[in-house]
């Protein structure tokens, strides 16, 4: 683990670092700096005019500064001459409470006080497309279920095989890739870690795939839902909770009949009580929308959730559990901001953990087919505006998150919204010009 940058250059022959943050879309934003200034810079960060990204900021604002996370720093196996290193945002010598790496870390400590650690494991998926974006890239991957298809997959061998060669040179672990339920869509797996390093790799990792597949000439989208009949890409995040020393996992208990512990049942309540208000983190764009509550995709099912349930190991559900001692969180899609993901999952489950909140009934029915049979279930939200509504109103996730980010992020998404609704279609034209 680095700690001196200036050092790590010297040792690894980096030329340039890319001094990172995340801001509250999930962009990445980044100044490229030579390696001769990184000793200076990981004193007193690199500036950024906060106005200029997606921050709740005015050009009125002082400047900010990315303060480098020597942990962080990865080196970019593509152009190994550059590393690139998560920074944490602050002003006026004060961290920017609306910053989304800032507000994990200060949910990471609300846990760390209860003698809780989150790890976390993430899929994500994407499709490779062609360059100009209108279609995927392979005009002979037309199979009506073309998941796990070998064919299809070896097709784009050279783009799977270099993004997990380079994973396994970054050491993550990559254990399986595999084409997807939808045409043109891929998934690569990897080990799981601690949240915090979690969501810098799911940054990184978003950015690499995006990297190689313009390598070999083509685009990588993480798109919730790019191609209206085929299923969209979700971003599914797999969660066990540890005592501080990692010895011990607090979410497992062999005797129960799933093998979840009791703290880890109240832990799943809070996530699911919460869950509305949660959509608009986990599912932030317009576009998300089209992959929640979509009709049944040329595959036939969608994959993803449309009402807050639990059950075993069982898709159909917003909540699976695939294994003894963790939880699969099937909502998320590939536009989350990683940051605000983790931390909003940490922070609705410690809620739960602190109220001792019950997740309800276990459901191990097809929520597809036999959903309807079930009453009192509650739906997730239709559109964004309902979810951020819905968002703004939930005191539990602003006293974890705080005011300042939960304001911030409430007036741009409204703001992204309301520019949506002012967009004309053509389908409003086609539908009603002549009514």
């Amino acid at each position: 683990m680095a700690t001196d940058l200036e050092h790590y250059a010297n040792e690894n022959g980096i030329k340039f670092f890319l001094m990172n943050f995340t801001d509250l879309f999930g962009i990445q934003r980044s100044k490229l700096v030579p390696a001769q200034a990184i000793g200076e810079m990981q004193k007193s960060g690199a500036g950024f005019a906060g106005f200029a990204a997606w921050l709740d900021m005015t050009p009125a604002h002082p400047d900010m500064f990315s303060l480098p996370d020597p942990s962080s720093v990865i080196q970019l196996p593509w152009k190994p001459e550059v590393a690139w290193v998560a920074g944490n945002l602050a002003m006026d010598g004060k961290e920017v409470d609306q910053a989304p790496r800032n507000v994990l870390r200060r949910v990471i400590a609300q846990a760390a006080d209860k003698g809780i650690k989150m790890k976390a494991g993430v899929e994500a998926e994407f499709h490779i497309i062609n360059a100009d974006g209108s279609d995927i890239s392979d005009n002979r991957d037309i199979q009506e279920k073309p998941c796990y298809d070998q064919s299809a997959l070896m097709r784009r061998y050279d783009v799977v095989s270099d993004i997990c060669s380079t994973m396994i040179e970054l050491g993550w672990g990559p254990y399986q890739n595999d084409h997807e339920d939808a045409n043109g869509q891929f998934e690569i797996n990897w080990d799981y870690y601690d949240c915090l390093k979690t969501a810098d790799q799911l940054c990184f990792f978003r950015f690499m795939v995006k990297s190689i597949a313009e390598k070999h000439g083509l685009r990588a989208t993480f798109m919730p839902k790019p191609f209206g009949h085929l299923t969209g890409n979700g971003c599914h995040v797999h969660v066990s909770l540890w005592d501080m020393d990692e010895q011990t996992c607090l979410t497992h208990d062999g005797s129960d009949e799933i093998g979840i512990s009791q703290l880890g049942y109240h832990f799943l309540g809070g996530v699911l009580a919460h869950a509305e208000a949660l959509t608009a983190i986990s599912n932030p764009t317009v576009n998300s929308y089209k992959r929640i509550n979509a009709p049944a995709t040329l595959s036939g099912a969608t994959w993803a959730p449309n009402t807050i349930t639990y059950g075993g190991n069982n898709r159909t559900h917003m909540v699976r559990v695939p294994d003894e001692g963790r939880f699969e969180f099937r909502l998320p899609d590939g536009a989350a901001n990683p940051y605000l993901l983790m931390a909003g999952y940490l922070a609705t489950g410690l809620d739960g953990i602190e109220n001792k909140t019950s997740p309800g009934k276990r459901l191990d029915i097809d929520m597809y087919a036999e959903g309807q049979k079930v009453r009192g279930v509650k739906k997730l939200p239709l559109y964004l505006i309902d979810a951020i509504r819905i968002f703004a109103r939930n005191k539990v996730l602003r006293r974890a998150m705080g005011d300042e980010f939960c304001d911030a992020y409430v007036k741009l998404k409204t703001n992204e919204w309301d520019q949506y609704s002012r967009h004309l279609t053509q389908w409003e034209r086609d539908n009603t010009l002549d009514c």
